[in-house]
């Protein structure tokens, strides 16, 4: 089954679903201070969903055994990565972010989703496929205005700030109609140096 877009209608029994990292409390906690403090001065927002680092972009699908498996499979050959945050980087016109720096386990890890996503459940997302795969965390999506982005942007980008933490576990999150929701993490178990194999891949 293929992705779709979050304005594609779904079926009876599809629900919305993406995978991340999820930073730890104090991490959650600094990021939430900064979504805050933009949304008082400037009314923005981010999507009703925890402080995160999305690895694969909401999709519908309806078989939750499934892809259960196949995260669970995945996330026991990989071995937990360091991540780090530095400073702030935006999408202009309209997203502003936390830089999260893209080290090769962060990008490996990505990698090994995507391929198995699609390989094991025929899960594809082509607009992210040419896009690619830029690590942030989101601190500003909704109601940035141009004239809003000019200003915010302005004083993010003199900003220091630094953060580091050891990522132990993939997430899955689901929209319940009002907002997104972890629904299981998937530790990552695998030591370092034998996070390259791939799980196997089951008949689809």
């Amino acid at each position: 089954m293929s992705s779709m877009t979050p304005s594609q209608s779904s079926h009876p029994g599809e629900a919305r679903f993406f995978i991340a990292l999820i930073p730890p409390p104090e991490i959650q906690d600094a990021a939430l201070q900064i979504i805050q403090e933009l949304s008082d001065r400037f009314q923005t927002s981010t999507a009703k969903a925890p402080p995160h680092i999305t690895l694969y972009p909401p999709f519908l699908w309806t078989e939750s055994d499934r892809l259960l498996e196949t995260l669970t499979a995945i996330a026991q050959t990989q071995a937990p990565i360091d991540i780090t945050l530095s400073g702030f980087a935006a999408f202009p016109p309209r997203v502003l972010y936390l830089h999260v720096e893209p080290t090769p386990g962060l990008m490996d890890l990505q990698t090994t989703l995507s391929q198995q996503l699609e390989q094991r459940l025929g899960i594809v997302d082509p607009v992210e496929q040419r896009r690619g795969f830029t690590p942030h965390l989101t601190v500003a999506s909704r109601n940035v205005t141009r004239s809003t982005f000019r200003t915010a942007w302005s004083d993010l980008q003199h900003r220091r700030l630094t953060a580091n933490f050891r990522s132990d576990r993939l997430s899955l999150l689901r929209h319940n109609r009002r907002y997104w929701q972890v629904v299981e993490d998937f530790p990552l178990i695998a030591q370092t140096g034998q996070a390259a194999q791939e799980p196997p891949i089951s008949p689809m």
